[in-house]
């Protein structure tokens, strides 16, 4: 099957909201309580709050389709739009997430490599992003794709205050 990306944009935010919060369950569901979870997702993927993020300069949202199956998602930062201020030879991956039924198939490099080359377009010399602590599959993928740990910063989720740890990859 043939992979293809396209940037999203404000009126795709009903697929994104459907998305994110599919993939965003599946990933955190099982280990956090039913109300940090719900509490998140009514706030991070409301409809205002993608919105606002697919209208935010310095910020762009990437679909990620097999064949004609949305299969996943990218958002990218740059600038002031990162989450962290890292500085302008940074572009930051805030999130990354593949439906359960497409991971292990390569997608999540394929969405990396958009990132690299987006970031290499605009001159940024480094990739950086947020993984949860517990979250050690997705830990083993990024250090498998060269990011390395250079800090950590809080994420909150519902109630529960939560470790990221911070990892960045020098593109050369």
């Amino acid at each position: 099957m043939t992979t293809s990306f396209r940037p999203c944009t404000p009126a795709d935010i009903d697929q994104l909201r459907t998305l994110s919060v599919e993939t965003f369950t599946d990933a955190f569901g099982a280990q956090n309580t039913p109300a940090d979870l719900q509490d998140y997702l009514a706030h991070a993927y409301a409809p205002e709050a993608l919105r606002r993020e697919l209208t935010t300069p310095n910020s762009t949202f990437y679909f990620a389709f097999v064949g004609c199956t949305l299969a996943g998602y990218a958002k990218l930062n740059t600038d002031d739009a990162q989450s962290e201020q890292m500085g302008p030879d940074y572009l930051e991956v805030e999130r990354l997430y593949i439906r359960r039924d497409f991971q292990h198939q390569g997608l999540g490099r394929q969405l990396l490599t958009l990132a690299a080359a987006r970031a290499e377009a605009l001159g940024k010399h480094y990739l950086w992003l947020g993984v949860w602590a517990l979250n050690t599959d997705a830990q083993a993928f990024y250090t498998a794709a060269g990011f390395h740990t250079i800090g950590q910063h809080p994420f909150t989720l519902g109630t529960s205050v939560q470790v990221d740890l911070m990892l960045e990859k020098h593109l050369g």
